[in-house]
């Protein structure tokens, strides 16, 4: 069992960040564009939320559900893709919501499967990094944060299913 989560950002520091990076997602896409978000299962969601509402415009969204973990917290280093996004891609400005980019393996997946279908534009952008444990190099245009080598949870991030319900960001010791 792992001991009490410590706060790496608070509530009001990710609300803050998030408005900002919904700001430059509003400049970066036309405005007679509609970005479509396609957000990774299941960490992701509570990002999702809080950032189409910062981007203060239309936006159409889908969900996208691969993994390269298990229950554990290594990566298997093999993406399975569980359910792909339903949504047409292709001549449409997309934007991919990651909750974390760890090694890069999911969100590179993610990104040639996209690709593939031709979209006008592609961005991700990712609340958390983890330059450290990088195994791919994959494009992430924009952060909220980039963090150390822990394991974090809070704000759809989990251990186990455990922590993702809460308002923060923490560390947790395994």
């Amino acid at each position: 069992m792992c001991q009490a989560p410590t706060v790496l950002y608070s509530a009001q520091q990710i609300h803050a960040r998030v408005s900002e990076l919904g700001n430059s997602l509003s400049q970066m896409i036309p405005i007679s564009e509609t970005p479509h978000l396609i957000a990774v299962l299941k960490g992701s969601v509570i990002f999702l939320a809080d950032l189409m509402r910062a981007i203060r415009r239309p936006v159409t969204i889908d969900f996208a559900y691969l993994s390269s973990y298990g229950s554990g917290a290594n990566s298997s280093g093999a993406v399975k893709t569980f359910s792909a996004p339903k949504s047409s891609v292709r001549n449409r400005h997309i934007i991919i919501v990651e909750d974390i980019v760890d090694t890069g393996l999911t969100l590179s997946s993610l990104r040639n499967q996209l690709l593939d279908q031709k979209p006008q534009s592609l961005i991700t952008v990712a609340l958390l990094t983890k330059p450290s444990r990088r195994r791919i190099d994959v494009p992430v245009e924009l952060i909220g944060f980039t963090v150390a080598n822990h394991f974090v949870v809070g704000y759809g991030l989990d251990f186990d299913e455990k922590f993702r319900q809460l308002p923060h960001l923490a560390v947790i010791d395994r």
